[in-house]
């Protein structure tokens, strides 16, 4: 990946947009979810950091729409079309979901990790938007960047060699 290229980053419970040549970077992908949903041919892609699977589970009215898969995707989506990306070209990776903490019961709610995944998967499948690539679940910690270029998705995880996906 060229060092010279602008690197936008999304910071946790966020969303952005990038246009090529410009790449696009998260960090701090435990229990999160981090989805890139991309239009090659429009050289546009955006990323969605997801924190929780489901806006229902908020306490409060006003809520921050890019936390949850089931609100920051939809958004993310509709932004790239807005853009100027073709519904029929959007493809999407995706890393994180990991399990960060052994929990002796094995409670739903403590599921965070595989619950974001399944959510994410869900909401792609709604819009048909296939997960070309992917690196989920596990227990390490990731740092992702969406290379517009090469449309490649390269992840960094603790005491691990990076790679792209």
């Amino acid at each position: 990946m060229n060092k010279t290229q602008t690197v936008i980053k999304v910071g946790i419970a966020d969303v952005n947009l990038v246009k090529k040549p410009e790449n696009i970077r998260t960090s701090g992908l435990g229990s999160c979810v981090g989805v890139v949903v991309y239009d090659a041919k429009a050289g546009l892609a955006g990323l969605a950091h997801i924190l929780l699977p489901d806006s229902s589970m908020a306490r409060q009215k006003d809520i921050n729409i890019y936390k949850y898969a089931d609100t920051a995707l939809p958004y993310l989506i509709d932004s790239l079309i807005k853009k100027g990306a073709s519904p029929d070209r959007l493809k999407a990776k995706m890393a994180g979901g990991a399990q960060m903490f052994q929990f002796s019961s094995q409670s739903n709610m403590m599921r965070i990790g595989p619950r974001n995944i399944e959510a994410v998967r869900g909401i792609l499948h709604e819009y048909h938007i296939p997960v070309v690539a992917h690196d989920v679940g596990g227990n390490a910690g990731r740092t992702i960047e969406f290379d517009t270029n090469m449309n490649k998705l390269k992840i960094r995880k603790i005491n691990e060699k990076e790679f792209l996906i």
